[in-house]
């Protein structure tokens, strides 16, 4: 459904996005996520035709944005990073006029105003709105044409925990209805819960395109083994060496072991072998922030950077 080909963009002498190339498929919710400055809302912006790129193909459905705008548009609706509305209008008098806007049908209003929970409010000005409330506003108003694909920019900023989880359930109904869904953010949970895929940018370059239970899963050989003994000794840290783990460290009565998962049976064998006792142990599994700081420490650490080559691997393997 969205097709964008080594897509490039420059402010000045500044690679703002550089030969980013990213497929979303229809009925897929993607995040595009990636610190501050990493090229996201232009990527967003060039997509939707608010921005012109200096190299590179768009497509919606097909259709080429740079050379048919107006078709294009007509699939997409989209949600800025930063929303606003004049102070004086009403939450219902917002929705009217975008709805005169784009030539919908009046019972979208209803439909937004209920999803996002702003019946109650819908006759209050804007300009009496917390940031939270403005910015459900300006997710209601991306909602209203039930456009084939939406682009959402930071969508959850400012929302407090209610209107994070309206959000969270009108994007899963998007997904159930085959919409097409790309959202840029910096909030992980949301990743976890909403994505289908995360598509990593760092300085402007698209470093990773995965599933994301695969770049969970795909660090299991990073998930350290803690190992709790009945009395420590520097002898079991060679012995979960001798067992080809990665890495040991003994902190207390405590072992830290860093080994591959077909490699932890042979670890706890080594110790007992050793001479110690094991009390208990578990696995210490990355989280979802761990793996994203991971790939951009590794960015940011330069095009050698082996940590990155090997975490690849490691999420290809899982996939």
């Amino acid at each position: 459904m969205i097709q964008i080909a080594n897509l490039t963009k420059r402010y000045g002498d500044f690679v703002a996005v550089d030969r980013v190339s990213l497929d979303v498929h229809a009925g897929e919710v993607v995040a595009l996520l990636g610190p501050n400055g990493s090229g996201k809302t232009t990527t967003l912006k060039c997509l939707t035709g608010l921005a012109r790129p200096h190299a590179g193909r768009m497509l919606v459905d097909g259709i080429d944005v740079a050379r048919q705008p107006k078709q294009a548009r007509t699939l997409l609706s989209f949600l800025p990073q930063r929303v606003a509305f004049h102070d004086s209008l009403t939450a219902l008098e917002v929705l009217q006029f975008y709805c005169r806007l784009r030539k919908l049908p009046p019972d979208r209003i209803d439909t937004v105003l209920q999803s996002l929970d702003l019946e109650a409010v819908k006759h209050e000005p804007v300009g009496q709105f917390s940031g939270g409330m403005v910015q459900r506003l300006g997710v209601a108003v991306a909602l209203l044409p039930d456009a084939p694909v939406l682009v959402l920019d930071e969508p959850a900023a400012n929302l407090d925990p209610e209107g994070a989880a309206q959000l969270r359930e009108s994007i899963r109904g998007l997904r159930q209805r085959g919409r097409t869904v790309l959202f840029s953010t910096h909030v992980l949970p949301d990743v976890e819960l909403l994505a289908d895929r995360a598509a990593i940018l760092v300085g402007g370059k698209l470093v990773a395109v995965e599933p994301v239970h695969a770049l969970r899963g795909g660090l299991a050989a990073g998930a350290r083994l803690r190992v709790v003994l009945r009395q420590a000794n520097e002898r079991f840290v060679r012995a979960c060496l001798s067992a080809h783990a990665s890495e040991a460290e003994l902190v207390g009565a405590t072992l830290w072991v860093t080994c591959r998962p077909e490699e932890r049976l042979q670890v706890l064998r080594a110790i007992e072998a050793a001479g110690g006792t094991i009390e208990r142990f578990s696995t210490d599994e990355p989280s979802l922030e761990e793996i994203y700081l991971r790939y951009v420490n590794a960015k940011n650490a330069g095009p050698a950077a082996a940590d990155l080559v090997g975490l690849r691997e490691a999420v290809s393997e899982a996939g």
